[in-house]
């Protein structure tokens, strides 16, 4: 693999002029109701009012955005348990190119049929985010498409560090941001941008415990694939790469695991107190806030509330269990 380089805040800055056109600026919002139940000044940044419900679009905008001529009349091919394949499919449309996203064979429905409505291929292939990846390189190896790599890509980490640039715009004085971390992408551009313009600030990381493959990384140093076996789609990777963890090794203050269970009580929490949707990622950082609660007191803390991308079904299970 080609050395992969870390972006810079310049790189984030040169990201929001390509992307600014096709996105929302997402709302950051104090919540009393959060707030007392943390016992901490909490505000929530609403990428799950994104466009797609998600904040890869960001990246994936970034990426197709600034890419060549030839590469968009030739396609891209993505593996993806969903938000990174929407992004990559969005960006596609936007730019006038064609996406091939290969998803689990049980992937989340609403989130293949976005795909599918946005005029992407979608392919379902395998039981988890690994195997669909090892099956769309071989595809892209084989058409001459640009394979879009839903970690190892730092284009895409510029494009999704603009949402902690915009946070760092809206309020001063943060103590904690607290992201969820999947494959990395977003926990390291936080703590890229962070790092820039707010050294002060802490990042802590949340991981579910049922797909730790990463904070073992990130405790460690080593790359050791781990069982997968959480709900949390966003979060459900069985192995870790050296990209993220070499930068969340250097940059990251903190990583919490966190239960399905926990993340589901949070989803429910976040319908409560901001009367908005998130999907299992997205309520993790509250379930990890939650967990830390008496290491916050009194602090100023953001949520970084990741997606909304949850079935009917699945909102109605945890209406159920929780």
């Amino acid at each position: 693999m080609a050395t992969l380089n870390e972006p810079t805040i310049n790189d984030v800055f040169a990201a929001r002029r390509v992307i600014s056109p096709h996105i929302v600026r997402t709302p950051l919002r104090r919540y009393p109701g959060l707030s007392e139940l943390l016992d901490a000044d909490v505000w929530v940044k609403h990428e799950n009012m994104q466009i797609m419900g998600s904040f890869k679009p960001r990246g994936g905008l970034n990426l197709i955005g600034g890419s060549s001529s030839a590469d968009r009349a030739a396609g891209f091919v993505a593996a993806s348990s969903g938000n990174h394949g929407q992004s990559i499919a969005i960006a596609a449309k936007t730019f006038g190119s064609k996406a091939t996203v290969v998803v689990p064979e049980n992937g989340n429905p609403v989130k293949i049929a976005a795909m599918e409505g946005i005029g992407a291929e979608v392919i379902k292939h395998g039981a988890y985010y690994d195997i669909c990846a090892e099956y769309a390189m071989k595809l892209a190896e084989d058409t001459g498409r640009r394979y879009v790599h839903a970690i190892n890509e730092p284009v895409l980490y510029a494009g999704v560090g603009t949402y902690t640039l915009e946070i760092h715009e809206d309020l001063d004085d943060i103590d904690h941001i607290i992201v969820p971390v999947g494959g990395g992408s977003g926990a390291c551009s936080t703590c890229i941008v962070n790092d820039a313009l707010s050294p002060e600030t802490q990042v802590i990381g949340v991981q579910a415990a049922n797909a730790r493959a990463l904070h073992d990384a990130w405790q460690s140093g080593s790359l050791e694939d781990r069982p997968m076996e959480t709900r949390a789609e966003g979060l459900a990777t069985g192995s870790a790469q050296r990209f993220p963890v070499d930068i969340l090794r250097k940059r990251l203050t903190r990583f919490e695991l966190v239960s399905d269970e926990a993340m589901e009580e949070a989803i429910v929490l976040f319908l409560r107190h901001t009367r908005s949707l998130v999907e299992h990622a997205g309520a993790s950082t509250l379930a990890a806030a939650l967990k830390i609660k008496n290491e916050l007191r009194g602090k100023r803390v953001v949520l970084i509330a990741s997606g909304a991308n949850v079935t009917v079904e699945q909102l109605s299970g945890i209406l159920c269990r929780v």
